[in-house]
């Protein structure tokens, strides 16, 4: 008899269809959280079908849109999702990936197993969005009220439409409401068990595709190579938290800006894929606080590393993911508040000291040493240290010809070469530095207008700014700008 699991919170579930016929099969079609274990979505998926004693499988569907990132992206999921594709199996769960449509691809694929509950996660981004309501409106357009269609928020702590219903002002306003929501969302994960509903037939549909297979994609740029100081899936992810709690966590509000002292805890690329859990690492952090960590976190998060760092990977992330959800404009300056919009367009024609291209943005080529440093970080990592990224985002704006530029370089640089790339925390820490979202109104300046400014003697006195350049050192000769 299968052990039967805990129920997923029920706050954590949005039902897009809801039929009455009974339950014939139940496929998690996995986007945004690509790990088997600590994922509310796919527990959520197995309760469904063992209380309804149907079969269950698993499929991740590769898009156009996805392929025409880089090969340094592409790498990093695919060798992840080969490590799911394993644990699903040893589960006795099969795991498909298809290729192309998704909104043909999954009601295909439940057509043909006659299944009818799809379970799905949840993602605040408008390309995920489209997804889900096309692949919806094509069950729905196949056999109305046959299908039953969940969304599930695996990603964040408190789910997104908990934790707020409107774009929030910023980090103090979500705040509370997110540390209200605490005690009832971060709980300990049930661990998923082996699914012996699964028959013969059903587990011949375990995915055959090799990794050499599936890199063969033409569309994915392979000119952005995969990095090699990092290690996709749950397994190094884990590991990587249990160095971060031993060598870094204590000295985290401390030294987390200085970018030569190496304390910043690189779970990003780990944490966009949804390899593992934001929800877990929060729970390991909580092993090294005390009586007043959370409790009292609108005091400590300043000056407390465990609170700090929690302010980050909780308060921080989760805002990224309200401000994306419910802004559809996050990408665009139609996004920021009033006062930014104003302040910017007042500004928009004040005679920049310097204009760099996208070419000598790209290629590191712009007359700043500590800002192309900065760039070549991240084209040979994959990573850029996240104060270094506010000065190389506000730098952008100083030396485009206009904020909608400057967001189009920063986005494009970002997305491109960055492992995080294409993620709301990225969008939202672009928006901030540049259109001042979840930020306030600054001393009024030239071409920044009332957004926050940032200069280099600023980053001279937080961090010994040579020694930063001189472990990403410009290998071109720097043009000579008049």
């Amino acid at each position: 008899m299968e052990k039967q699991l805990h129920c997923v919170n029920p706050s954590r579930i949005r039902k897009l269809l809801e039929s009455k016929v009974a339950t014939t099969g139940v496929v998690y079609l996995m986007s945004r959280d690509q790990r088997v274990k600590d994922n509310w979505a796919i527990l959520h998926a197995q309760k469904v079908a063992l209380d309804n004693k149907v079969p269950l499988l698993v499929c991740f569907n590769l898009s156009e849109e996805f392929l025409e990132g880089t090969w340094r992206h592409c790498s990093f999921m695919l060798k992840g999702l080969e490590q799911v594709s394993n644990q699903l199996k040893s589960l006795k769960i099969p795991f498909v990936i298809l290729k192309g449509e998704c909104s043909q691809n999954i009601p295909k694929l439940m057509d043909s197993q006659s299944f009818n509950y799809l379970v799905s996660d949840f993602s605040p981004l408008k390309i995920n969005k489209m997804w889900i309501e096309s692949v919806k409106e094509n069950l729905l357009a196949k056999k109305k009220d046959f299908y039953n269609f969940d969304i599930v928020d695996a990603h964040n702590i408190v789910p997104v439409w908990v934790a707020s219903d409107k774009v929030e002002t910023g980090a103090r306003t979500i705040r509370p409401k997110i540390l209200n929501h605490l005690p009832e969302f971060l709980v300990q994960f049930p661990d998923m068990v082996s699914h012996s509903l699964n028959t013969k037939k059903i587990l011949d549909l375990h995915g055959s595709d090799s990794f050499e297979d599936l890199k063969k994609f033409d569309k994915c740029d392979k000119s952005v190579a995969p990095v090699t100081w990092i290690e996709p899936g749950y397994e190094a992810g884990m590991k990587e938290l249990l160095n971060f709690t031993n060598q870094k966590l204590q000295r985290f509000n401390t030294d987390r800006n200085d970018p030569n002292l190496k304390c910043i805890s690189n779970f990003s690329p780990w944490l966009h894929f949804g390899q593992i859990s934001a929800q877990a690492v929060a729970l390991e952090i909580l092993k090294h606080g005390n009586s007043n960590t959370i409790k009292n976190h609108k005091e400590l998060w300043k000056t407390d590393p465990v609170n700090s760092f929690l302010e980050e990977l909780i308060v921080r992330r989760e805002l990224a993911d309200n401000f994306c959800n419910y802004s559809v404009s996050y990408d665009t300056l139609e996004g920021c508040s009033g006062w930014a919009r104003l302040t910017l367009n007042e500004h928009k024609n004040d005679k920049r000291e310097v204009v760099h291209t996208l070419e000598e943005f790209e290629n590191a080529k712009t007359h700043d040493e500590l800002w192309n440093s900065a760039q070549i970080q991240m084209v040979e990592t994959g990573k850029m240290h996240g104060f270094l990224r506010m000065y190389w985002c506000k730098k952008i704006l100083e030396w485009t010809s206009a904020p909608e530029e400057a967001l189009k370089v920063a986005i494009y640089l970002n997305d491109k070469y960055s492992l995080d790339g294409k993620d709301p925390n990225g969008y939202t820490g672009i928006m901030w530095s540049i259109a001042g979202v979840h930020d306030q109104g600054w001393a009024e300046r030239q071409v920044f207008g009332k957004i926050r400014y940032m200069n280099r003697q600023g980053c001279d006195r937080k961090f010994d700014t040579k020694k930063f350049i001189s472990n990403y050192p410009n290998k071109a000769k720097r043009l000579s700008i008049k």
